[in-house]
């Protein structure tokens, strides 16, 4: 079955009102984005984090979500929480050693691995080089990492 807008999850929602808006503050004052596109940021971070507590793919975020994902690791206690409430344990922040640019098919895995577990995607924010990762291929459905 395939997930409406009604009934998929947001990270909007996991996140709590109080925590949602202050990471969109953030990615405004800090990111210089629009009100309404730091929202659309900050619920992909929050899905993104919740979905790395129990993806079997490597996470890498878009440039655009890593913007939520560091305004929501500066969260620290709000981020730990999270963490221990998905994930049973902190999850580290794992940057390229040396930087480098990021691999286009594990962000494509990402945001696919977000849309299997149930969360709405915002396809334009999961781009690399102008290039939109999040639409789903031909084998969209069937479990990531296998072959």
């Amino acid at each position: 079955m395939t997930a409406t807008a009604n009934d998929q999850r947001t990270g909007r929602a996991v996140a709590g009102e109080e925590l949602f808006q202050s990471l969109t503050h953030f990615v405004v004052v800090h990111n210089g984005q629009s009100p309404e596109r730091a929202q659309r940021i900050a619920d992909q971070a929050v899905a993104f984090v919740v979905t790395a507590a129990t993806a079997t793919v490597p996470m890498v975020p878009s440039d655009d979500v890593d913007l939520g994902l560091h305004a929501l690791i500066l969260h620290t206690k709000e981020y730990g929480e999270l963490c221990d409430r998905f994930a049973g344990r902190f999850l580290h922040h794992n940057p390229k050693p040396g930087g480098g640019a990021r691999d286009p098919k594990h962000v494509a895995a990402s945001a696919h691995a977000m849309k299997a577990a149930g969360f709405m995607v915002f396809d334009d924010l999961w781009t690399v080089n102008g290039t939109n990762l999040a639409q789903c291929d031909s084998d969209c459905g069937r479990p990531y990492g296998q072959e």
